[in-house]
């Protein structure tokens, strides 16, 4: 499917970085953008000024149908992005993983929406050999993943049946500013930068020599804005993020450590369960449709976070999601709440 033009623009959760950096940049272009957000997670001050946005819950189907009428396009951001504390709080997490993606791609279609832009997870690769590849079967090994691809295939089945366009993003380890790095779950790079400006060790899982590249915000709105016209992409998955700088959580730790001149001596504690050691996606695909490049080295995203939290001050961390689960396998940095 072609499209010439859009009229409007629907986002899920603009408190949250990544969407709300995808609407300022639509903003910049001239186009109208509507959001809403659950108020789950992110910041208020993260909803850009000119974004027409909500308070709602995916959840709610009457209300995400109301939310999408007269929509061309759809990006759908929202997501409880918690792959580890997935397997301890897995009715949560999948909750508002695939109930709320299948509320939001019902109403789409319905509402007869041009294009649905799905951020994925590369949760969806699990223990695949990296760098991961678009066309490898998914084998997610936790319950985030597994509702990531439950979702991918639920979108596939029903806007190939009712004729909307659809693409697949696979945006990998977001860091820059507007990350929420109050969160005890998630984003380790934002809890890092948040523990080391208070004078505290970072904690470090099992080892520290799980790998992963990061990829700063900029580098992935650029592309992300392109799918909305783009032609030809119809149904189709792109990893997005670089896979030049394939780092360790120690290296993270230590040029975080750099950056603030901080005296680094790591607590290590028990590995995650079913954490994947090597997580790293191929962009040779995005290069080929798009010519994607990145323009941020890892050191130079990881500065602006560390001004960005300085400007914005550091936060006690908010333990504001229950525990479903707490055995001898939950992390004490979450049963204790240790950080």
């Amino acid at each position: 499917m072609h499209i010439s033009a859009i009229n409007k623009i629907n986002y899920t959760n603009l408190q949250f970085q990544l969407g709300s950096h995808l609407a300022d940049a639509f903003l910049a272009q001239g186009h109208h953008v509507f959001g809403c957000d659950n108020l789950s997670g992110g910041y208020p001050e993260n909803v850009p000024n000119g974004a027409n946005w909500e308070v709602a819950d995916l959840c709610d189907f009457q209300k995400t149908l109301n939310l999408t009428k007269g929509m061309d396009i759809v990006y759908h951001c929202a997501a409880t992005a918690y792959e580890g504390l997935s397997v301890f709080s897995p009715y949560h997490v999948t909750t508002h993983i695939v109930g709320a993606s299948v509320s939001l791609i019902t109403a789409a279609i319905e509402n007869k929406v041009k294009r649905f832009v799905f951020c994925s997870s590369m949760a969806r690769y699990g223990k695949n050999q990296v760098p991961f590849t678009e066309d490898m079967i998914p084998t997610p090994q936790d319950p985030y993943g597994i509702g990531k691809v439950a979702v991918e295939k639920i979108l596939k089945n029903l806007a190939d049946l009712h004729g909307m366009s659809y693409v697949i993003a696979v945006p990998h380890n977001i860091i820059g500013p507007r990350q929420k790095y109050d969160d005890p779950f998630r984003n380790v790079a934002s809890i890092m930068i948040n523990m080391m400006l208070q004078g505290r060790q970072p904690i470090i899982y099992g080892d520290g020599e799980q790998k992963r590249c990061f990829s700063f915000i900029a580098d992935d709105v650029d592309i992300l804005t392109k799918f909305a016209l783009s032609p030809d992409i119809n149904g189709e998955i792109f990893n997005i993020g670089p896979d030049e700088e394939f780092v360790t959580i120690n290296q993270l730790a230590e040029t975080i450590a750099e950056i603030i001149d901080f005296p680094l001596n790591p607590v290590y504690m028990p590995d995650r369960p079913q954490e994947v050691k090597l997580a790293n996606c191929s962009a040779d695909k995005i290069r080929n449709f798009f010519n994607y490049q990145t323009h941020y080295s890892l050191k130079q995203g990881l500065s602006e976070m560390v001004t960005y939290i300085k400007e914005h001050g550091t936060k006690p961390f908010q333990y504001h999601i229950d525990l479903e689960i707490n055995n001898e396998k939950t992390p004490a940095t979450w049963a204790q709440k240790i950080f």
